[in-house]
């Protein structure tokens, strides 16, 4: 049984003079409360055994995790993470990592003042929209643009404007989920409208989109396969024959892009991708996609199209709801001028591209380096070695294609203890995944600068008193 009572009391930890100090700067009751918070995760460590039950070491413990939680507190509980997972697009970590053009961009609005419904000129009212509507009609070459919170807001209140109290036809194979368990028909649902299946999971022709128009349709919703594929005995109809019975029919085609491109992805040696100015020039009325995916961009979700589709939705009472602040647009506008550059001059501007497009060379460098600034008590200790592995895009960007890559392979019978270390590390947490029994820290969505606090992370992890046998 583990013997919980070496754990110190309340009192003690108190009195320990680098906690004592911090009495003059927090309200006693928080500093109480947060004492009781990490005495609680202690004893779960003590019945686990992953923390030695040694008086010494728990009061030692116990105050590091006090005084570094009662520095974070400061700043929020949202910490900078070291992604070392090799998802790009990592959901649970931010998705894109922005620009430094559009982190300063974000800094300058969050500090000052700024124009965002203001027109200095006449020192009338402005439109927030105005400050990205011109960059992205230029990249898109639609009519009028639109942006909201992010693309189910998009889609959300595309269907809420034109099509509520309606009809939309949409194919059984597109009726997707898109993470988090929200899926396009409770979209649908959400908006007001209601949804015409047509087709099958696999197989949609242009006469089950013919059959289905009548006097209650409102619109033809096509959802690119953004974060999945369908292969083998498969059918749908031409986009171009699509759009053409919807103009026949009066009836608005739009397209839910998901990801979204402004560039052709192929001059990368990347997949194709559908790029938002072929789909209108095409003919879609309407195209939704996300900001914050390939493009680069913060989170924000964005439509462009036709000038009175698009009107009619940012006249919505909807709209004000989902609308984005300054900061989102801020950020947006910058990662958007960045879309002027030649292609080999963006790739090295957005993050997200350059580390789409890095070669594998340069990531093996990357984690040769990583390996040599390890203390050798750590590489012997975790067992670190530098092997291949593979990276995704993630977010449902390229959903079947994976990048080779090279990664930090490590605690081989000790992964899971090493992950939960690096993940909690006080001074930098850090990502990785376990794979076959090791923790693989993937290259690939590491930076250059990061190296020196990620090799640190690892050599306090290495060095901690308790090492378990073996995983649990």
């Amino acid at each position: 049984m583990s013997d919980l009572s070496q754990l110190p009391s309340v009192d003690q930890l108190l009195l320990q003079p680098t906690v004592a100090s911090h009495l003059d700067e927090f309200d006693r009751v928080h500093v109480t409360t947060t004492v009781r918070e990490v005495l609680d995760e202690l004893r779960t460590a003590v019945r686990e055994g992953t923390v030695k039950a040694q008086r010494d070491t728990l009061t030692v413990e116990a105050t590091n995790r006090l005084l570094a939680r009662l520095d974070r507190h400061g700043s929020g509980s949202l910490r900078a993470v070291i992604n070392a997972t090799g998802v790009i697009l990592h959901t649970g970590l931010g998705r894109a990592p922005l620009a430094p053009e559009a982190k300063q961009a974000l800094q300058e609005a969050a500090e000052d003042y700024c124009n965002l419904e203001l027109d200095l000129s006449t020192g009338g009212r402005g439109r927030r929209l105005d400050h990205v509507d011109q960059a992205l009609r230029r990249l898109t070459g639609a009519e009028a643009t639109a942006v909201v919170n992010n693309n189910a807001a998009a889609v959300l209140l595309l269907l809420h404007t034109l099509a509520a109290g309606r009809e939309v036809v949409i194919s059984r194979g597109q009726l997707v989920e898109i993470g988090g368990s929200f899926r396009m028909p409770d979209i649908i649902a959400a908006s007001g409208a209601r949804i015409r299946e047509v087709g099958t999971t696999n197989r949609t022709h242009l006469r089950d989109y013919e059959e289905a128009i009548d006097a209650d349709t409102a619109l033809l919703l096509v959802v690119h396969p953004s974060n999945y594929r369908v292969a083998g005995f498969t059918t749908e109809p031409d986009a171009s024959a699509l759009i053409e019975l919807g103009r026949r029919a009066g009836v608005p085609v739009v397209f839910d892009l998901g990801g979204g491109t402004l560039r052709g992805l192929e001059q990368w040696d990347l997949p194709h991708e559908p790029i938002v100015t072929n789909s209108l020039r095409a003919g879609y009325d309407v195209v939704t996609f996300s900001g914050d995916k390939i493009l680069g961009g913060p989170q924000s979700g964005i439509l462009a199209g036709r000038a009175e589709l698009i009107e009619r939705m940012t006249a919505s009472p909807m709209m004000r709801a989902l609308r984005c602040d300054k900061l989102t647009l801020a950020a947006l506008s910058a990662t958007l001028n960045l879309y002027r550059l030649e292609p080999r001059a963006l790739q090295q501007a957005l993050p997200t591209l350059r580390m789409m497009t890095e070669s594998t060379e340069i990531v093996r460098a990357r984690a040769e380096a990583l390996l040599a600034q390890l203390a050798p008590a750590t590489q012997e200790k975790l067992g670190a070695l530098v092997t291949p592995t593979t990276s995704q895009a993630g977010s449902g960007a390229l959903p079947v294609e994976e990048l080779d890559s090279f990664g930090l392979a490590c605690g081989e019978g000790h992964a899971q203890e090493l992950a939960r270390r690096l993940r909690l590390d006080d001074q930098q947490a850090v990502v990785g995944r376990i794979a076959q029994e090791r923790l693989v820290l993937d290259l690939r969505t590491v930076r250059d600068q990061d190296l020196r606090a990620l090799a640190a992370a690892l050599n306090r992890a290495a060095l901690a008193e308790f090492w378990p046998s073996t995983d649990r």
